[in-house]
């Protein structure tokens, strides 16, 4: 037989009510559903106690004698305490605890004759609640971690593409239009056609290198260092220019360094997608990127003059979903408004205000 699984350890919770003599019954009820009991009559004493070991579940007395129930919550919100509680109050306070769950409390229970067979119900759904909440927000973690994983696999694939590009094919190209040159010149005395169809190769060639090495910056846009996002997006600025269509500057006037490497080409890709938006879908004419520090964080601006975001087409998941995606992947806030002139401003601040 295989071993059994080792049980869980019973969860532990801090009861703080100042009668002393339903503190001791509710503390025994819990104790014989096997949870570990504390219990504090200030709340001087439970704040001492959530310091000094951690507790799965508060049960709270909204009145105690040296404070409110709401000043030991903000006090162990303002130390970082986050624990889970459920509030315990009398008669005639329903109001009150109602109120308190806009706190965050998870659950009430009234100081009546059913308290003690009720309150040990009441604390294992709050847990059950609880455990939930962690469920989900590693759920959600994992879900991260393994989007942040797929897409720097991605990122790889598209530098290791990117360079058999520049490096492979783009030299053997270029090898190609050399023969070819030098092939025209040979020729060029006694067989002027072929020199003539020699000229029109090397020209093709030439144009399949610029394409090759356009490809090439398209799939690996930035080049090393922590400059690299900086020179990226004046590289951006310079492409969209040579359209013709449309005027594109880069404002910042001093280079921003983003050593964050991930960081960098994700600002970038966002960068590059509002861009593609504003001059394929907004018509914008003048379009105005921006890379700045700002109260310590990093703040990438792209402002624009065309005619904007529809509503319909950003729930449809157009680039503005795929600039949002890409924010959440490096913990970053994406902020998109629509000024009363017209045009858009997207802005991406990073990291995320906490």
């Amino acid at each position: 037989m295989s071993p059994a699984a080792p049980s869980a350890a019973p969860a532990r919770l801090l009861v703080v009510d100042d009668d002393e003599g339903l503190l001791i019954l509710m503390a025994e009820a819990l104790r014989a559903e096997n949870y570990l009991v504390n219990t504090a009559t200030t709340c001087r004493e439970a704040f001492d106690l959530l310091k000094r070991e951690p507790h799965d579940l508060l049960l709270l007395d909204l009145k105690l004698r040296d404070a409110a129930g709401l000043e030991l919550l903000n006090k162990y919100a303002a130390a970082g305490l986050g624990v889970p509680f459920v509030v315990v109050t009398g008669q005639g306070d329903e109001k009150a605890a109602v109120a308190v769950m806009k706190h965050g409390a998870l659950d009430y229970v009234m100081k009546d004759t059913a308290l003690l067979d009720l309150l040990p119900a009441v604390a294992q759904r709050a847990l059950e609640a609880v455990a939930r909440d962690k469920a989900l927000a590693a759920a959600r973690a994992e879900h991260a971690r393994l989007e942040g994983e797929v897409l720097a696999a991605s990122e790889r694939e598209r530098h290791a593409i990117g360079a058999d590009l520049h490096d492979g094919l783009g030299q053997l190209l270029t090898a190609v239009e050399f023969m070819c040159t030098a092939l025209k010149e040979d020729t060029a005395q006694t067989q002027p056609l072929v020199a003539a169809r020699l000229d029109q190769m090397s020209g093709l060639l030439r144009e399949a290198v610029a394409q090759t090495r356009f490809l090439a910056r398209g799939l690996v846009p930035l080049g090393s260092g922590p400059d690299a996002l900086y020179q990226g997006l004046a590289a951006l600025a310079d492409r969209t220019n040579a359209l013709g269509r449309v005027h594109c500057a880069l404002a910042s006037e001093q280079p921003v360094e983003v050593a964050d490497a991930p960081v960098a080409a994700h600002l970038y890709r966002i960068a590059q997608e509002a861009v593609n938006n504003a001059v394929k879908h907004a018509r914008a004419q003048n379009i105005r990127l921006s890379l700045v520090q700002r109260a310590g964080r990093l703040a990438l601006e792209i402002e624009d003059d065309g005619v904007g975001f529809h509503e319909e087409a950003e729930k449809r998941g157009t680039g503005l979903g795929l600039m949002r995606h890409r924010a959440g992947l490096i913990g970053a806030d994406l902020i998109v408004k629509r000024p009363r002139g017209g045009g858009t401003v997207i802005s991406c601040l990073w990291p995320a205000k906490k």
